[in-house]
């Protein structure tokens, strides 16, 4: 089992109230076991993805949370990751969570590329139990990440649908670049951006 499994289990209970997760697991929604290891399996897939394609950070007791980064990659491997991510989404959500997904991610792969830099890399999931939060933990996971983007003198961004999340977004340097209401959960959502290392530099400064 990859280390990584060991956070699906604490994701699953961190994000499952996230309006995303929510529409995507709508089919287990009189479910909650169900519903949470469908989201485990959601979380586990997603993961190693990163794990292949981006940065893939668990905590030192990898059952308390994970953060998933996904980095650019070429046309080659994002066409052979984008199916084979369709094909593990198909057999693992049910059809409405399926369309659902397909939905939301196409509303917002639409309106990202407006304010989000070139090249930037992109925070997909950050998630720790409920049980540790409050310790520091989410900041931990991002700093290695946020400091070899800061060596590497590129952007980062993320999505969120939690509104509670973005003053702890904020301390890290992303800032609120956009809001939107995605219409299939009727929940607004931040694109929040960090600007290259220069750029934070620069600002600080002044």
């Amino acid at each position: 089992m990859p280390p990584e499994s060991l956070s699906t289990p604490a994701l699953a209970d961190a994000l499952i109230v996230d309006p995303f997760y929510l529409a995507i697991s709508v089919d287990f929604e009189h479910d909650m076991p169900a519903r949470k290891a469908v989201l485990a399996a959601y979380f586990a897939y997603s993961l190693g993805e990163a794990a292949r394609t981006g940065r893939c950070l668990t905590t030192e007791d990898g059952r308390l949370g994970a953060a998933a980064w996904l980095l650019p990659r070429t046309d080659a491997v994002d066409t052979a990751e984008s199916a084979a991510k369709n094909e593990f989404l198909a057999g693992t959500l049910g059809p409405r969570g399926y369309d659902n997904y397909h939905r939301i991610v196409q509303f917002m792969a639409a309106r990202a590329p407006a304010v989000v830099p070139a090249q930037a890399w992109y925070l997909s999931i950050l998630g720790i139990s409920p049980a540790a939060q409050g310790r520091g933990l989410g900041a931990q996971l991002l700093a290695p990440t946020l400091a070899e983007a800061d060596a590497a003198g590129v952007p980062c961004f993320l999505e969120t649908f939690t509104p509670r999340s973005v003053a702890f977004y904020e301390r890290l340097g992303f800032r609120c670049a956009a809001e939107h209401l995605e219409p299939v959960t009727n929940s607004a959502y931040a694109i929040m951006c960090r600007p290259a290392a220069d750029i934070l530099r620069n600002n600080h400064g002044k």
